[in-house]
């Protein structure tokens, strides 16, 4: 009887102890507040979408400053700046839908992270650097593999440079994209700390699409900075898949994508499309490679389409921009 007795007593103890760290793996670390709740950050993505008076004004400034510029930099196409600002306003559209159901899975996610992190302070910087390393390699794959390449075009589409152009976002990257930032969830990072983080990447690079701004000495070393996107931007064969950095560029530095800004940025697609229509801005990459696909000579090779980097072709009538580069060396 005593020996049943401590089983009972030890298997409650256990059963209590699983309870409790159930429990704190389902509350982030945050001390709850006189109504017992415990408070928890405004995702960023809601900031963002604050901030957009604020991008407006900033736009306005900048074309005032541009006509004094005239000449010297591409400065505004009213046609160019409408089809970006519809682009926006399209992603604003999707993101919202689909910011649910990734909220939802990087949730589900967490509930098995290696970490119990919670919101503690030092939680914020890991999470910042965190979404900077997946930004990259989202960033540098959306123009190293076809179907992705499909999907972020658009925002490379412009001919332009300025503020308006970093409002150029896909309709389609919102499905293709969260996948990249799961690796955080499983680390213990907050779900809503990645979608904050985010949010913070996406309000400091609208800043860097512009021309009136020069580079910034020092800060060109770490930082993701004007000259360095300008060179993102352009469709010179130097810069072709280069500087893939969100608010960093180290990472470039670090795994060879770097490239300075060095002469003049001719900016948009190695074939312009010519357009202004928003929906074919959106569509044609995908379409162009839904046609490509359709017309190999077999199943291996329109998978290849797919995956392969833009401008691979089973024939090899076209070349990638890493043929291009290793020609221009």
């Amino acid at each position: 009887d005593g020996a049943q007795y401590w089983e009972r007593v030890d298997s409650g103890t256990a059963l209590r102890i699983g309870r409790t760290a159930a429990q704190s793996r389902q509350s982030p670390s945050v001390p709850p507040t006189r109504t017992g709740r415990r408070p928890r950050p405004r995702p960023m993505s809601t900031v963002v979408y604050i901030a957009v008076p604020l991008f407006l004004l900033l736009m306005a400034a900048e074309m005032w400053r541009s006509a004094e510029w005239a000449g010297r930099i591409r400065g505004y196409e009213w046609r160019d700046t409408l089809a970006s600002l519809s682009m926006g306003v399209g992603n604003v559209v999707v993101s919202t839908g689909t910011k649910v159901v990734t909220l939802a899975v990087y949730s589900a996610l967490h509930q098995h992270a290696f970490f119990d992190i919670g919101f503690v302070w030092w939680a914020w910087p890991l999470a910042l650097l965190g979404d900077d390393f997946c930004y990259y390699w989202f960033h540098r794959s959306s123009h190293e593999v076809r179907f992705l390449w499909a999907a972020h075009e658009n925002h490379h589409s412009s001919q332009h440079y300025n503020l308006s152009t970093a409002l150029r976002q896909s309709w389609t990257t919102p499905f293709t994209s969260p996948i990249f930032w799961t690796p955080l969830a499983l680390i213990g990072i907050e779900p809503l700390m990645i979608l904050t983080a985010q949010g913070i990447s996406l309000i400091y690079q609208f800043w860097i699409h512009t021309e009136l701004i020069g580079r910034l000495g020092p800060l060109e070393a770490v930082f993701n900075t004007p000259s360095h996107h300008r060179v993102h931007h352009g469709r010179n064969v130097r810069y072709l898949d280069r500087n893939h950095g969100g608010i960093l560029i180290v990472w470039d530095r670090l795994f060879g994508t770097f490239e300075p800004e060095s002469e003049p940025v001719d900016y948009g697609l190695t074939k312009n499309i010519h357009t202004f229509n928003p929906v074919r801005i959106a569509t044609h990459a995908w379409l162009e490679m839904i046609r490509d696909a359709a017309h190999t000579d077999s199943l291996g090779n329109a998978l290849r389409t797919l995956w392969k980097p833009p401008g691979w072709s089973a024939d090899g009538s076209s070349q990638t921009a890493h043929e291009l580069r290793r020609q221009l060396a």
